[in-house]
């Protein structure tokens, strides 16, 4: 009897709600309302915590922070680690007045020909590969808007005789225009910890071996994480711009800065976390320029 009271009572509120506000309230526990222009999206805890901390006149609603960076007004929201995560937030967020994400977190550093990349130092992704098992979905639904994006053939395939996954890997950049605010921002403030290029979004952190890294720095990738293709992707099909950055915590198949070879801890791998907040603070005038 209580149960069905329950179930009662919540039908007859969901009268008054569309169903795209009530898919929002199930997912970040508030109203579409509450999101503003700007929201700041970290993964993990450790990011967020650090992200809300800096926060003036912090106010709460739900699964959502508002609050000032500097002088300008944002949301901050946490994702969770991988693409079904950023699919479930950027289908919420979408029916908000927000026009700009920006992910900081983590993200894996390669072992490039060119220079060697060590935790602390910042990527901001020039584009992503969409090597994460979500992505497919949205080429496949949204093929239409998307057949024009630039693929690779699976560099898997040049490792392995098995064919598994997907036989085309679609690249996807961010917003030209935000990446370019937050790039110069980032040269202007840490010139020589800063790094641009192609990354590769995985679904599977604990299978980057080092065979399978080879394979990528061969396409001219310069490191991993588990976000970012699904973020640029849905960005430029809900029209929001979108853009990453992301600091260096280990790198793979290095012996002391893999994270599944070595316990050591960096000594700048939370100071990396702290120049990401630095460098988006430092961009927000400038982006609420091109809202």
């Amino acid at each position: 009897m209580v149960e069905k009271i329950k179930s009662g009572l919540l039908n007859l509120g969901l009268k008054f709600i569309s169903i795209e506000e009530k898919l929002f309230r199930m997912f970040l526990e508030t109203s579409p309302t509450k999101v503003n222009e700007i929201v700041i999206l970290p993964a993990v805890k450790l990011v967020m915590e650090k992200v809300v901390k800096r926060l003036k006149n912090k106010i709460k609603h739900g699964n959502v922070y508002n609050g000032k960076l500097g002088d300008i007004e944002v949301s901050v929201i946490q994702s969770l680690v991988g693409t079904p995560y950023i699919a479930e937030k950027l289908e919420c967020l979408k029916f908000t007045k927000c026009k700009v994400i920006i992910r900081t977190d983590f993200c894996g550093g390669l072992n490039i020909p060119s220079r060697s990349i060590e935790p602390g130092e910042i990527i901001i992704p020039e584009s992503a590969f969409c090597g994460d098992g979500v992505s497919p979905y949205y080429i496949l639904k949204y093929y239409e808007e998307l057949k024009n994006l630039e693929f690779i053939k699976n560099p898997i395939e040049g490792i392995s005789k098995i064919k598994a996954g997907n036989e085309r890997i679609y690249k996807i950049s961010p917003s030209n225009e935000l990446n370019e605010i937050l790039l110069n921002t980032a040269r202007s403030l840490y010139s020589n910890k800063i790094l641009t290029g192609p990354i590769w979004t995985t679904g599977a952190l604990f299978l980057e071996t080092e065979d399978v890294a080879k394979s990528w720095i061969k396409e001219g990738i310069i490191g991993v994480d588990m976000e970012s293709s699904l973020l640029f992707l849905l960005g430029q099909l809900f029209n929001i711009k979108t853009a990453s950055v992301i600091s260096v915590s280990d790198v793979v198949g290095h012996e002391k800065y893999d994270i599944f070879k070595s316990n050591y801890i960096h000594p700048e791998i939370f100071t990396g976390i702290d120049r990401t907040i630095e460098i988006v603070i430092n961009s927000l005038k400038k982006i609420k320029n091109i809202l």
